[in-house]
């Protein structure tokens, strides 16, 4: 890479310094302004200083101008066109000339087309070689300053300690290169004088650069976030997070993507740009959390009493917070039942959040049938065509339509509880937080060893 570098920057410069300069080619070529005055203003006059400026330039000394009444005709031979719109303007700047008429022609033989050609190498060869020592100079600074921006890059102990994160003491790093190649760039060629070959190289670098902008616009997004979220980081690794439809424990930040396992194991890679833009719910950074369910009891019970029935209940587990104190709430009344909501505090750190919620609703809802509350089940009113039907309300249906009623069937006992928990049972009763996911993450992060943007030492925001 730095090889073809130095090559074209050499063909580049080369061709700066050979070709002839700017100025030169716009004093000849170019259309003048000002016109030539001539002492007498006769026609004589005009010819003879038009053809004796012909006669001192070696391109048009084949043209010979005659001047009638301020009309120039200009005829005879020269090698290209270029020559030709030379002649006509040269004749066109005398003062008192009307107008230019020319019947040049080009000569279009071989020796007289080539030899130009031929002189213009030589002379370019020439200045080539005249100039490379002044190129091998440019060469050289450009090669020093080169030198000194990649040194002064590897101090990465310095941009560490200048910067919040390794990331961007990489990305500074890696800015000092390019300025030390733009400032070495600049330096040579403006030793060399080839400022308008400078302005060019700089002009396509900003259209290519803006080209590569629109075209790259979602990684360029996503590198900015990536140094966003290493400066104002949302989480530390190992949270529980929730971002957007994405849950899982945090593994590493990348320079690309934040690296989650989910609850099931699997990884799962978030676009840094997608994370940065995210809602994102931290579990882990409050270990107070809580739950609520809820339960509904027959519209003659009375709720205030089920409410408190259940409370008791569920203070009696050891997984429940005595601070802050489980409440309930009627959340609404129905046409057979009233739906109470019981909600209860938990330590993450200390609890498994669904074993402890499950166990609660299990604790409230014994309560409540063991003090004789009643749990709706659903009840269906049924119509049937040509017969009376009634309906009472309660845990079943009576129909009447009409005939004698068949013997209601006998209701099956509950079956009786165990005397002793099997293993089964103790499993479901442990409330302790399943810490597998956990580990499983922090035996990644110490196995890969693969850089991580997350510091412990900043703040989380």
């Amino acid at each position: 890479m730095l090889k073809r570098l130095f090559l074209c920057l050499a063909v580049l410069v080369c061709s700066q310094v050979v070709a002839p300069p700017a100025s030169y080619a716009q004093a000849t070529d170019g259309q003048p302004t000002d016109e030539i005055t001539v002492s007498g203003m006769d026609d004589g006059a005009i010819e003879q200083r038009i053809n004796a400026i012909f006669d001192e330039i070696g391109a048009l000394s084949g043209v010979e101008a005659q001047v009638n009444e301020g009309v120039v005709a200009l005829s005879g031979t020269v090698a290209d066109q270029a020559d030709i719109d030379r002649a006509v303007s040269i004749a066109g700047r005398f003062q008192g000339v009307v107008t230019v008429e020319q019947s040049i022609e080009r000569d279009l033989s071989v020796d007289r087309s080539l030899s130009p050609a031929i002189a213009n190498l030589e002379n370019s060869l020439r200045r080539g070689w005249e100039a490379l020592p002044l190129v091998g100079l440019a060469i050289a600074v450009f090669l020093v300053v080169l030198i000194i921006g990649h040194l002064l890059a590897s101090w990465k102990a310095l941009w560490q300690r200048l910067t919040p994160n390794p990331f961007l003491a990489e990305i500074v790093a890696q800015a000092i290169r390019f300025i030390a190649i733009i400032i070495g760039l600049v330096t040579a060629l403006n030793l060399i004088g080839a400022t308008a070959l400078m302005g060019a190289i700089l002009g396509g670098a900003g259209v290519i650069g803006l080209a590569i902008g629109f075209a790259v616009r979602d990684t360029v997004e996503n590198y900015i976030a990536s140094i966003m979220l290493s400066l104002r980081q949302p989480f530390r690794a190992n949270d529980h997070v929730l971002i957007d439809a994405h849950e899982g424990r945090v593994v590493r930040l990348t320079s690309r993507a934040t690296i989650l396992m989910t609850l099931d194991g699997n990884h799962l890679r978030v676009p840094n740009s997608t994370v940065f833009k995210a809602v994102i719910l931290n579990y882990t950074r409050n270990p107070e959390r809580r739950f609520e369910f809820d339960l509904g009891v027959d519209a003659e019970d009375d709720p205030v009493a089920a409410m408190a029935t259940g409370l008791e209940a569920m203070g009696r587990l050891d997984s429940i917070l005595d601070e802050p104190k489980p409440d309930a709430l009627i959340k609404t009344v129905g046409d057979s039942n009233i739906l109470i909501t019981f909600m209860a505090w938990i330590d993450q750190s200390q609890t498994n959040f669904a074993k402890a919620r499950s166990l609660a609703i299990r604790a409230a809802k014994d309560a409540l049938e063991e003090n004789g509350f009643t749990l709706p089940e659903p009840i269906y009113r049924l119509r049937f065509d040509g017969a009376p039907v009634q309906v009472q309300p309660g845990a079943g249906a009576t129909v009447t339509t009409g005939e004698p009623a068949a013997p209601a069937p006998t209701a099956k006992p509950k079956r009786e509880a165990a005397t002793q928990s099997s293993e089964a049972e103790a499993g479901v009763l442990d409330t302790r937080p399943d810490d597998h996911i956990a580990e499983k993450v922090e035996e990644e992060r110490a196995q890969t060893g693969e850089k991580d943007l997350l510091d412990s030492g900043r703040p989380v925001e």
